[in-house]
C-alpha cells in the first residue's frame, strides 16, 4: 500500500534524517555587545559573515524537510493518465507542475516550442511460413486483472516506433541478435545475407535508433525490435512481480539526432527557418525503414518458425525459450507502418530562485515530464522528486535562506522523441547559458530501484563523493558506493537525457542522478502508479532521497562563496584515456605527444589553482578584514569556464551538434559514452579502411583534443600565451 496521502504533519521522512533542523550554530544565536561607533559599524560590515547561519546549517535544515507523502501525491497526480508529448493529457500535467512551482512564490513561466513529433496512424504485422497458418498479431499490450488505470490505458498511443519511415515490406526473417554492428558483421561471416530481409533483434545493449538504422545499413527492408524474456522476465512478471509481461511492449524514439529534427543546430522559436518534414525525414539520424517493437512473446513466436544455423550460445534465449536460429526464413513477416510526423507545441516550464549575491550565475535543476505512457519511474518519479524539492526550497526561504546564485528548475517537454524540450531552450539561450551558468544537474528516471547512479563531468567528482548520504548522516555517498558494487561515477558521453545539449553542445559542468539503474517494465503500458507503489518504492522514501541527494548537491554549487570544483579528476580521466588510444594505435603512425603534452599543461593549470585556493583560505582565516570578493569572483569564472575550453566550433567531424571533445555518443550506440568520441570515429574508420589518409584523421583528431586540453588549461590557470 501507498504511504497515506496527508498535510506536511503526516509525512513519513526517510529513516535517519533528523526530524527537526539542528539549532542555529552559537556565533548566529551569540548577543552583540555594546560597542563603540566605529566597531559597530564594522560588526554592520560583516554581519552576514559573523552572524548568518552558514550554509551547512540551511543544507541539514533541507534534509530535515523531506517528505515521503509530498512525493508520492504529486507521482500520483502526474501519473493518472499517459501523457505523451503533444498532448492534451501532457499539457495538463504541466499545469500541474506550473501551479505547484506557482504556489510556492517562485517566477514561473511556460515556454513553448513548435516541432516535429511522430506518431502512428496504421501498424499491422503478420507471421507465415510454409506448412503454417498466417499468425496476425495484435500489438497489444493487455491490462491485468484488477488494474485501476484499465481505462485510462486506452488513451496509451498503441505501440509504435517513433519517426519510423512509412511503408511496407513482406520478407524473409533474419535474426540479428542485439541489431549491433558486430552482430551484422557475424551474419556476413556466416553468409547469411540480410539485403530486402526483415531484420528482427531483441532490446538491449545499444539504442534502439541504432537497432534499427544498423539493419538499414545492412540492407533490410524493414525491422522488427522484441521484449527478450531472457532480459527482461528472468522472474515473476508484473503485477505478481516486477518484470516485464508476456504482452509487454518497449515503445520509443528512433532518431538519432538531438533537438527538433526541423531546426538542426538552431532553436524552433517562432517565426524561425525550418527545413521541410520531407527533409528531416531524410537525414541520416532518421531510421529510413519501415520498423515495429514487439513483445517477448511475439518474438518467440516468430522465432520458433525461422531456420537456417543455429544461432551462438549468447545468441539465445532464456529457459524455455525456443532455440534460435539466423534464417533467412522460411518465415516471412509482413510489416506495414504508417505514421504522422507532425508540427506540435510543446511546453517547457521554467522557474526562477533569484540569488542574492552573484544572480547572474545559475546552477540548473531539470527533469522532463512527457512519457510514452502514465511515467511513473520514467520520468515522472523525477518530476516528483523536482516539485517536492521545490517545496522544501520554499520553506527554506521561510527560515532565512536565500541562495547565493540563482537556481533555476526546469521541466523539459518532449525528451522522449530526442531530448527535444531541452535541446531547443539551450539553443535559444546559448549565449547566455554559456556564459552565466555553473552547473547543470539533470535527474530523469529518479527512482527505479535500490542504489545510487551518478554521473558527472570529473570536476564535479569530489563535489558527489562528499555529499552525505540522506538515509545515514554518518557516511557519504562515497562511502555508501565503496560499500557497494557500484562502479562509482559514471561520465556524461551518452545521448540517453536533457544533460545533452549542456555538456556535449555547449560544455557546461554536469550531474545526471537516480536512485536505481534500469526496469524491465521501461517504456512500456506498465510503466505506473501501481508498478512503483509495488516495487520501485513502496515507501516513497526513494523519492525523498533522490530529492536530497539533488538538493544538497544544489545548495552547495549555489551557497558556497567559492565553487566546490576540483579538475584533478579530469587531468586522471584525460591520462586514462590516452592510455587507451595508445593500445588502440599501436605500431601505426600515429603519434600521441601532442596530447600528453597538453594533459601535463592541464596539470601544472590545477596545481596552481590548488594553490590559489590555499591561498585564499589562509588570508580568509588569518585577515577576515580582507576583501577578496574579486579575486574570488575571477576564480570562480575560471572554474565554471574551463568546461567550455573543452568545446570545439566546428564540432565532431560529421557530427557539427556535438562539440565536446572529450565527451559525446559512441558512432554506433546513442547511449554508450566515449571518451574522445572524435578520435573514435577516426580510429574505427581507419580499422576498416587502413589508408594512409585514415590514420591522417587519427592525428588531426589527437592535435584537435590536444589543442583544447591546452585551451582548458589556459582558461583555468588564467593566462595568456
Amino acid at each position: 500500500m501507498p504511504p497515506p496521502l496527508g498535510d506536511d504533519d503526516s509525512c513519513l521522512l526517510t529513516p535517519l534524517i533528523p526530524a527537526s533542523p539542528p539549532p542555529l550554530p552559537p556565533r548566529a544565536t551569540a548577543r552583540l555587545h555594546p560597542l563603540p561607533l566605529l566597531v559597530g559599524a564594522l560588526f554592520a560590515t560583516y554581519y552576514h559573515l559573523l552572524v548568518a547561519p552558514a550554509p551547512s546549517y540551511y543544507q541539514s535544515l533541507f534534509l530535515s524537510l523531506g517528505c515521503n507523502d509530498t512525493a508520492a501525491a504529486h507521482l500520483r497526480a502526474l501519473t493518472v493518465r499517459p501523457h505523451l508529448a503533444g498532448t492534451e493529457a501532457n499539457a495538463l500535467a504541466a499545469d500541474h507542475v506550473v501551479s505547484t512551482l506557482s504556489s510556492l512564490s517562485f517566477p514561473t513561466r511556460v515556454t513553448p516550442y513548435e516541432v516535429l513529433l511522430s506518431y502512428p496512424v496504421r501498424r499491422s504485422l503478420s507471421l507465415s511460413a510454409p506448412g503454417h497458418a498466417t499468425t496476425t498479431f495484435a500489438l497489444v499490450q493487455d491490462t491485468y486483472p484488477g488494474d485501476p488505470y484499465a481505462a485510462a490505458s486506452a488513451e496509451v498511443v498503441p505501440t509504435f516506433l517513433a519517426y519510423a519511415a512509412s511503408g511496407s515490406a513482406a520478407a524473409e526473417v533474419v535474426y540479428a541478435n542485439y541489431g549491433r554492428t558486430e552482430d551484422y558483421a557475424y551474419l556476413a561471416s556466416r553468409g547469411v545475407n540480410v539485403t530486402g530481409k526483415v531484420a528482427l533483434a531483441r532490446y538491449g545493449k545499444v539504442y534502439r535508433g541504432d537497432i534499427v538504422i544498423n539493419a538499414r545499413d545492412a540492407g533490410a527492408a524493414a525491422a522488427v525490435i522484441f521484449t527478450d524474456a531472457k532480459d527482461y522476465t528472468p522472474g515473476k512478471a508484473f503485477p505478481d512481480g516486477p518484470w516485464m509481461p508476456a504482452t509487454g511492449v518497449q515503445v520509443g524514439s528512433t532518431f538519432k539526432g538531438v533537438g527538433d529534427p526541423t531546426t538542426p543546430m538552431w532553436a524552433s522559436s517562432e517565426g524561425c527557418e525550418r527545413v521541410s518534414v520531407a527533409e528531416a525525414m531524410a537525414t541520416d539520424d532518421m531510421p529510413g525503414i519501415p520498423a515495429l517493437p514487439v513483445s517477448g512473446r511475439d518474438g518467440e513466436e516468430i522465432l520458433r518458425l525461422v531456420g537456417g544455423d543455429v544461432a551462438p550460445e549468447d545468441w539465445q534465449g532464456g529457459e524455455g525459450a525456443p532455440v534460435y536460429h539466423l534464417g533467412p526464413g522460411p518465415a516471412v513477416l509482413n510489416l506495414s507502418y504508417t505514421g504522422n510526423e507532425t508540427i506540435a507545441t510543446i511546453q517547457n516550464v521554467i522557474s526562477v530562485i533569484e540569488g542574492k549575491e552573484e544572480p547572474d550565475r545559475y546552477v540548473i535543476l531539470g527533469n522532463h515530464r512527457d512519457a510514452w505512457t502514465f511515467g511513473a519511474a520514467d520520468p515522472n518519479s523525477g518530476t516528483a522528486a523536482l516539485l517536492e524539492l521545490a517545496e522544501r526550497l520554499s520553506k527554506l526561504q521561510t527560515k532565512g535562506w536565500r541562495p547565493r546564485r540563482t537556481i533555476i528548475l526546469c521541466n523539459w517537454d518532449a525528451e522522449e522523441y530526442g531530448l527535444i524540450g531541452s535541446t531547443e531552450w539551450v539553443e535559444e539561450n546559448r549565449a547566455m547559458l554559456t556564459s552565466r551558468t555553473v552547473a547543470y544537474l539533470n535527474v530523469d528516471v529518479g527512482v527505479s530501484g535500490s542504489g545510487v547512479d551518478a554521473s558527472a563531468t570529473p570536476q564535479l567528482d569530489q563535489l558527489l563523493k562528499k555529499v552525505q548520504n540522506p538515509d545515514n548522516g554518518t557516511e557519504s555517498l562515497y562511502d555508501m558506493w565503496m560499500a557497494s558494487d557500484s562502479s562509482l561515477i559514471g561520465r556524461l558521453g551518452g545521448g540517453g537525457s536533457d544533460y545533452s545539449a549542456f555538456v556535449q553542445h555547449i560544455g557546461i559542468p554536469s550531474v545526471d542522478m537516480a536512485i536505481g539503474s534500469g526496469y524491465a517494465v521501461y517504456h512500456s503500458l506498465y510503466d505506473d502508479f501501481t508498478w512503483m507503489e509495488k516495487y520501485g518504492d513502496p515507501m516513497f522514501r526513494r523519492h525523498v532521497a533522490v530529492a536530497s541527494i539533488w538538493g544538497l548537491v544544489a545548495l552547495r554549487l549555489s551557497d558556497e562563496e567559492i565553487l566546490p570544483f576540483n579538475y584533478s579528476s579530469y587531468v586522471t580521466e584525460l591520462e586514462n584515456g590516452a592510455v587507451d588510444i595508445n593500445k588502440r594505435v599501436l605500431g601505426m603512425p600515429v603519434s600521441l605527444s601532442p596530447l600528453h603534452k597538453s594533459i601535463k599543461q592541464l596539470n601544472r593549470a590545477v596545481l596552481k589553482v590548488d594553490s590559489e585556493l590555499q591561498a585564499l583560505q589562509t588570508w580568509k582565516f588569518w585577515s577576515p578584514w580582507r576583501n577578496d570578493r574579486l579575486r574570488v569572483r575571477d576564480l570562480n569564472d575560471r572554474l565554471m569556464m574551463t568546461e567550455r575550453a573543452f568545446t570545439e566550433r566546428e564540432g565532431l567531424s560529421g557530427r557539427p551538434w556535438y562539440k565536446h571533445m572529450i565527451y559525446g555518443p559512441s558512432l554506433y550506440n546513442d547511449y554508450g559514452a566515449e571518451v574522445y568520441p572524435g578520435v573514435d570515429d577516426a580510429i574505427q574508420t581507419a580499422k576498416k579502411t587502413n589508408t594512409s589518409e585514415s590514420w591522417q584523421s587519427v592525428q588531426h583528431e589527437i592535435h584537435r583534443i590536444a589543442r583544447v586540453i591546452s585551451q582548458a588549461a589556459l582558461v583555468l590557470s588564467g593566462g595568456l600565451t
